[in-house]
């Protein structure tokens, strides 16, 4: 490797315990129209068949040269193994990634990329110098489900996760995904000068995607989401999992904000939070006894419940219409979106919570 003039994309996937998805991850970066010149997969304190399974993709002449590294004892979590690769490719290169690298793709072993990701995340990197990074637009993907209730809590998850990929490109992008992230080497080098490393090895550090974010914002880069750019990611099949999933992501976000302070990159995600729960709140707590009461009393007794009656009809089902006639059905019922709004309020608080109360679990 240390002959080669150039790495225009260089390819980064951290896997833990990913023998189902891994195959399928690593085939969508066979496929991509603009192929990447390297992957590296860093297994991360695996106990099953990843290693495997990711050795046997490298080992295919068909496939992208790939690189299988093994990483048994990684305090760190996501974060470590992130770091490992990006050493092994440092070294590799030279010391720095400038050196020979142009781009490098973060992306999860359980996440699928569009054919064209890489093809169109280059593009859209280069209409900008000052780009540091261009973020995924995440759809759910599943066909699995046993019974009426996991169909609805995935199709939930299928919506929710359309509904905020089509929101990200149209305002400031919270956090580069961690399912799929296309990065300017250029950016990435100049955390490591700043800081030493890219992905912050602390045991709290539950969100490294969020946090890395932040740091490229504090240190002048402008990241963005992409709504071609498209990542197919795994949802979870029970309420479990899913709690589980989104109190790490929520407890995450909170512990940083709380570590920086209100600033001038924090506020949005900090006032979007509040509101959250305000809206919240105001659903669960007001507007939803009100309109039963003025449904069974009759909506001509009182007009203004019937506007907002026909507006919380309305408004949802618009925002999904990009997912077709099904997903505005469902939103327009609104009972199967309450239900949801339970849950995820129950998430949120309980992640708040936890952050000032609790110590951060030991999740690798």
């Amino acid at each position: 490797m240390g002959g080669a003039a150039l790495y225009d994309t260089v390819i980064l996937v951290p896997a833990r315990n990913e023998e189902v998805g891994v195959f399928t991850s690593l085939r969508s970066l066979a496929s991509q129209t603009r192929r990447p010149d390297l992957i590296v997969v860093v297994v991360n304190n695996s106990t099953d068949r990843t290693e495997e399974f990711a050795r046997q993709f490298a080992d295919d002449e068909q496939t992208p040269p790939t690189v299988v590294l093994v990483l048994d004892d990684n305090p760190h979590k996501k974060a470590g193994a992130l770091n490992h690769g990006l050493r092994w490719l440092r070294e590799a290169v030279g010391g720095r990634l400038t050196n020979k690298v142009r781009h490098v793709l973060v992306m999860d072993a359980d996440t699928e990329l569009h054919p064209k990701f890489i093809e169109r995340a280059r593009n859209v990197i280069a209409s900008d110098p000052e780009l540091g990074g261009v973020s995924a637009a995440c759809l759910g993907r599943t066909g699995l489900w046993r019974n009426p209730w996991q169909r609805y809590l995935l199709g939930m998850q299928i919506i929710e996760y359309g509904r905020a990929a089509n929101a990200r490109y149209r305002r400031d992008v919270h956090t580069m995904s961690g399912a799929g992230s296309f990065y300017r080497a250029e950016a990435l080098q100049s955390l490591l000068d700043w800081r030493g490393e890219v992905f912050w090895e602390d045991h709290s550090n539950l969100v490294e995607d969020y946090e890395t974010t932040l740091a490229l914002k504090e240190s002048g880069w402008k990241v963005t989401a992409n709504q071609l750019c498209i990542a197919y990611t795994d949802l979870m099949p029970t309420l479990r999992e899913l709690i589980q999933q989104r109190e790490r992501w929520s407890r995450g976000t909170v512990d940083t904000l709380r570590a920086r302070g209100w600033t001038k990159f924090t506020w949005h995600s900090i006032a979007t939070m509040i509101l959250g729960l305000i809206g919240a709140a105001y659903i669960l707590g007001w507007g939803s006894p009100h309109l039963v009461m003025a449904a069974k009393n009759g909506f001509s007794q009182r007009p203004l419940f019937l506007l907002l009656f026909a507006f919380w009809i309305v408004y949802p089902a618009l925002r999904v219409r990009n997912l077709g006639w099904k997903a505005m059905l469902v939103e327009a019922l609104l009972i199967p979106e309450l239900v949801f709004t339970v849950v995820r309020t129950y998430w949120l608080v309980s992640s708040i919570v936890k952050s000032y109360v609790t110590r951060v679990s030991a999740w690798k």
